[in-house]
């Protein structure tokens, strides 16, 4: 059974930081790429950040970009998220997400984590 399982959310105050961790197993993953997506309340489900697999190009999407990397384990098919210089609106449920290719909506995405809640106080 194919699996996205997350961990590493929890509360930080502004300016902290967080590691979101996610580990794919079950399946063949070796082909699909893994990202992030969040969803605040009342928002759409967002892209935060994609990894392509095969040579490691990633991708952040404008608000992150500086504050957050996206990389992966050695081992196995892990994708980390670490966020620094974390803000309010960075508060949401943050998902581990695959798909083979593109990954810019959610619309895109074949397999999610159950997802982990990132809250960030003032």
């Amino acid at each position: 059974q194919a699996q996205l399982v997350e961990s590493g959310g929890g509360l930080v105050q502004a300016g902290g930081s967080l590691r979101l961790s996610c580990v794919a197993s079950g399946r063949t993953f070796s082909v699909y790429n893994l990202g992030w997506f969040r969803q605040a309340p009342g928002k759409e489900r967002e892209i935060v950040a994609h990894l392509r697999w095969s040579d490691g190009t990633t991708y952040y999407t404008e608000p992150v970009k500086g504050r957050f990397t996206i990389s992966r384990g050695n081992a196995g098919k892990t994708v980390y998220l670490q966020m620094t210089s974390l803000k309010p609106e960075d508060t949401a449920i943050y998902y581990c997400a695959a798909a083979r290719f593109t990954m810019s909506t959610s619309k895109d995405v074949e397999f999610w984590g159950q997802g982990t809640q990132v809250t960030v106080s003032s």
